[in-house]
């Protein structure tokens, strides 16, 4: 297609954004460029692998699938060529002319412009063919869809500026040629040793050939009399693999160093960082299947949205089936990356077919059971670091782990050991379950915990001041996913769990007889200021009631036992849930001054409002009225 006919597009203003800081040395390890670009060109291959399951035609005459690097010294380019599926006009406009995955606003605000964290979002955010541009003074990207005419090809070239120009070409074969011009400074990318270091250190794992052209050595005789001239490598018409082209995961672990597994995760994820632990196994029996499953070290930005994804790829008998394939392990797991290659699944299984199969069930379940091996074993570990990865894993990834606790009854055990939480005693040190039973007073009869919106209205909680006077521990449970969570646990290894803020307080054979008898003489002695309180209060609580739990606060909140605590209800109301008319019960300290002065106050009810709004902002809510709440405060301290 004639020149006159090439169109001119903007790159999307996030891309615009992230050129400029690839083209600034963004990258701290240049040559990562090449590990992208042929990670992107095997992807290629394997969307060709599948898509030709159903279109065999799409092959043409070119059944082998390979990428393929070429050197020119003479134009200063290096070329990565690939014979895979390929790209129309408006995909290579879609594809290189905007970040295609969602949620681009938020990457975009997380740059912060350090080198290292910037580097790790890019990863995150899979657009790794931008740097090509590292190297590259321009890029020209050639390439035509399988199954299109010869004459539907594209070409896409930039200068890594704001914008890209886009013509129609002719193009025989089908697949994708990626040409990087050169910078200067980049120069030493055409020598051929360095470019096959690089892809053995990076890209030896790579399923399918990765091939340079052959060279020999030549060396011209000299004519007798003459000095010998220097001999040098010579191309010739013959391409030669430069990897081990098989995939990872079909190889013995005991033949894969640890370095292999990482690059091969940095490869499969697009993460710039190494992987926390990994598991790689060949599973047989009824179902029969291979997983090779990573934990990395830094949850995706997106983590907590519905954009979020699992990063298992899966293969039927090593042919790529489907990236994110999310049914292959459990959501609470999502953030776990890797493979699974199964020897049952059909090569033609849908995304519908795999909600629906036993053998992807059995699947799941494994993969669960082996990632929560993986964390059981860096949780006991005495090596420091391990102990040192477990505690980077539940900093990243321990909200999401609670889910697992509604999700998957049959491990609920299992997760509940991996969980961690501060308690009262030392808000500084998280501590299990496990150790707090261990930890338990003579005559404790239960596990204590209290949740709240954050750590500091926990700790201060009304709730906790007879356990702190009797020096009794409570688990602290600050987080949005605690409350939901703990809905559906009631025990752990044989002990209850028990919420301070729900139903009476019972400390049994921790309260000695004189505090219980103490309690019933307060009861009938404040009997007409409970009745009082309670028609006063009648819109606001359900009972109002004498308690032992409080020592420096005036009253507290609790809820009855099976009903939804104000953390829930304020949780589920802010996500647009119904939820149902409950009230909660106000426990008054017969000890407080300001419960005492209510007998003899002339103004009970603004007093008894007072109070029980403050026992509401105490445990993290707001009045209802706030302007009346202030207006019975100013009336309260003019008296």
């Amino acid at each position: 297609m004639s020149e006159q006919n090439s169109q001119k597009h903007s790159f999307q203003a996030e891309v615009a954004q992230l050129l400029h800081l690839v083209t600034h040395s963004l990258y701290s390890n240049p040559e990562i460029f090449l590990r992208e670009l042929v990670s992107n060109a095997s992807d290629a291959c394997d969307k060709l692998r599948f898509e030709g399951i159903n279109h065999p035609e799409y092959y043409e005459n070119d059944p082998e699938l390979h990428v393929r690097i070429s050197l020119d010294k003479t134009n200063n380019t290096l070329t990565i060529s690939d014979n895979g599926i390929g790209m129309n006009q408006q995909e290579a406009i879609d594809h290189l002319g905007t970040i295609a995955k969602s949620g681009t606003k938020d990457f975009m605000s997380k740059l912060t412009g350090d080198q290292k964290s910037d580097a790790q979002l890019i990863g995150q955010f899979g657009v790794g063919f931008y740097s090509g541009f590292i190297v590259a003074e321009k890029i020209t990207v050639e390439s035509r869809r399988a199954g299109t005419d010869a004459s539907e090809g594209v070409r896409w070239v930039s200068e890594g500026t704001g914008e890209f120009d886009v013509e129609q070409i002719d193009k025989a074969s089908r697949g994708t040629d990626i040409i990087l011009h050169l910078r200067e400074d980049a120069l030493d990318y055409l020598e051929s040793a360095k470019v096959k270091q690089i892809i053995n250190k990076y890209s030896d794992h790579i399923s399918l050939p990765i091939e340079m052209q052959k060279e020999i050595w030549q060396q011209e005789e000299a004519a007798e009399g003459e000095e010998a001239k220097p001999g040098q490598y010579v191309k010739t018409d013959e391409w030669e693999a430069i990897n081990s082209a098989s995939a990872l995961w079909t190889r013995n672990k005991n033949e894969i160093s640890d370095e292999q597994y990482t690059e091969f995760y940095k490869n499969l994820s697009h993460d710039f960082e190494a992987p926390l632990a990994w598991a790689h196994n060949r599973v047989e029996g009824s179902t029969e299947y291979t997983q090779l499953l990573y934990i990395p070290s830094r949850a995706p930005s997106n983590i907590f949205t519905r954009e979020a994804k699992a990063g298992i790829k899966l293969y039927v008998k090593r042919v790529f089936i489907m990236d994110d394939a999310d049914n292959l392990i459990p959501n609470y797991l999502r953030f776990v990356q890797g493979v699974v290659d199964s020897a049952d699944l059909p090569l033609n299984v849908s995304r519908e077919l795999l909600q629906e199969s036993r053998d992807v069930k059995t699947i799941r379940e494994g993969n669960a059971r082996r990632i929560l091996t993986v964390l059981d074993a860096l949780a006991k570990s005495e090596d420091a670091a391990d102990q040192e990865k477990f505690k980077t894993f539940y900093a990243e990834f321990g909200s999401v782990l609670k889910e697992g606790l509604g999700e998957d009854m049959a491990n609920r055990e299992r997760i509940l050991k991996l969980l961690r939480f501060a308690s009262a005693s030392n808000d500084d040190v998280v501590t299990s379950l496990a150790d707090y039973k261990a930890n338990m007073k003579e005559g404790q009869k239960a596990i204590y915990y209290v949740t709240a919106d954050s750590l500091n209205a926990a700790k201060n909680s009304p709730q906790l001041e007879l356990f702190k006077k009797k020096g009794i521990d409570v688990l602290l449970m600050t987080e949005r996913v605690d409350e939901w969570a703990m809905e559906f646990v009631f025990e752990f290894d044989g002990t209850p769990l028990q919420n301070v803020a729900k139903g009476a307080v019972d400390l049994g054979d921790l309260q000695d007889a004189e505090e219980k008898k103490a309690l019933e003489a307060a009861a009938e002695q404040f009997k007409p200021v409970v009745e009082k309180l309670s028609a006063s209060l009648k819109d606001k609580t359900s009972e109002v009631r004498v308690t032992t739990r409080l020592v420096d606060s005036p009253a507290c909140l609790v809820v009855a036992e099976g009903e939804l605590s104000p953390q829930l209800v304020r949780m589920l109301k802010q996500a647009g849930q119904a939820v149902p008319d409950s009230k909660p019960v106000l426990e008054i300290n017969p000890s407080h001054p300001l419960v005492q002065k209510l007998e003899s106050s002339a103004q009970f009810d603004d007093l008894a409002n007072v109070i029980f709004d403050q026992a509401l902002i105490a445990e993290g809510g707001l009045p209802e009225d706030p302007a009346q709440y202030i207006k019975r405060i100013n009336s309260l301290l003019l008296k």
